[in-house]
């Protein structure tokens, strides 16, 4: 069985030409499947029945998923869903929505996507790392999740606008599937949405960041970085290796230089963990200079025995950075209450 949201623009042209087709078809099922999003390959209508009736009998199907869970959050911004797709599998996506722009009045609506199930990271303030590792998700996997958003979302009268692969897994530890799934989504014959509006998020797997840097997309990268030493970011990321905090930052170096793309450093703040003043200045002088920007994240509830350090706390540890040319933001955290943030995912229903 073979789901058509696998398939890039390009290897949909081939199919089509395979079955004795047309080139033309192939736009004919790219477009329903991106714009319509149908559920079965019987809805293509714009197909001769019999081109239906052949691609069903070759195997080809189209993924739909199932919502088996939904929780919104209290002001109504952020909806997560517990999905099951191909295989019975279940996983969690996340959609925030932001106030409308004065351009053309659509909320900005950001997916939080999910590349694996589970997590073999281990960072011990994170329920998706407390799971432990189960499967990697297939590229049509990753697609779904992005659709099943882009159809509600439609019956709004709007649109997905950002994509954050910040959900369940490490992306780079799932690269080439991450990276099919990507250019599905990136392709004008696709999905279409910009390369400049998708971020992945990494752990820090230096390998997957320079592969990710000769890829020639113009897409975001944030490195959980959560330490400036290496003696602490092993406490709390126990798979990173002994020179993790160098190499990382040496890495996020390697990938702006190529792609001149601004790299962030995600910073989770734990309350008497990190986040003394310190720290701060300790993290100031490993970044001074290199152009990164800081998010700082007060770590969320459900990550084990971790508390979030006071607002006071926050700001200081804001002031340090931006007193010493650091750029730094501090993350306005969305469907906390719903376990739906940061660190927050997992496929119990939690929320």
């Amino acid at each position: 069985m073979t789901d058509l949201y696998r398939l890039l623009p390009e290897e949909m042209e081939q199919l089509v030409m395979d079955m004795g087709y047309p080139r033309y078809r192939a736009d004919q099922i790219l477009y329903p499947l991106y714009y319509k999003f149908p559920k079965e390959i019987s809805e293509l209508k714009q197909l001769p029945k019999i081109m239906r009736e052949e691609l069903i009998t070759s195997g080809y199907t189209i993924g739909s998923t199932h919502e088996t869970h939904r929780a919104v959050s209290d002001d109504g911004d952020t909806t997560k869903l517990l999905l099951n797709i191909t295989n019975g599998t279940s996983v969690e996506t996340v959609l925030m929505q932001y106030p409308p722009s004065k351009i053309n009045g659509h909320p900005r609506s950001t997916i939080c996507v999910s590349t694996q199930i589970g997590c073999a990271m281990g960072c011990v303030f994170c329920a998706t790392g407390q799971m432990g590792f189960e499967k990697n998700l297939k590229a049509e996997e990753i697609v779904a999740q992005v659709i099943h958003f882009a159809d509600i979302l439609q019956q709004r009268g709007e649109h997905v606008t950002n994509l954050v692969f910040m959900g369940m897994g490490e992306p780079m530890a799932n690269y080439d599937e991450m990276i099919r799934a990507v250019r599905i989504l990136t392709h004008d014959r696709g999905f279409g949405i910009g390369q400049r509006h998708i971020t992945i998020s990494t752990i820090g797997i230096t390998s997957g960041i320079d592969k990710l840097a000769e890829e020639n997309l113009q897409i975001g990268l944030a490195i959980s970085l959560h330490a400036p030493n290496n003696k602490l970011r092993k406490k709390l990321v126990p798979t990173a290796g002994p020179n993790s905090v160098e190499d990382i930052i040496e890495a996020g170096r390697r990938y702006y230089k190529k792609t001149g793309r601004r790299v962030t450093f995600e910073y989770a703040l734990m309350k008497g963990i990190n986040d003394s003043p310190e720290i701060a200045k300790e993290l100031a002088l490993i970044l001074k200079g290199n152009g990164s920007h800081v998010n700082l994240i007060p770590i969320n509830p459900t990550a084990g025995d971790f508390k979030r350090p006071t607002q006071d706390s926050v700001l200081e540890f804001e002031r340090i950075l931006y007193n010493a040319g650091i750029n730094c933001t501090v993350r306005v955290e969305k469907g906390i209450e719903i376990s739906a943030a940061c660190g927050q995912l997992r496929t119990d229903i939690v929320g």
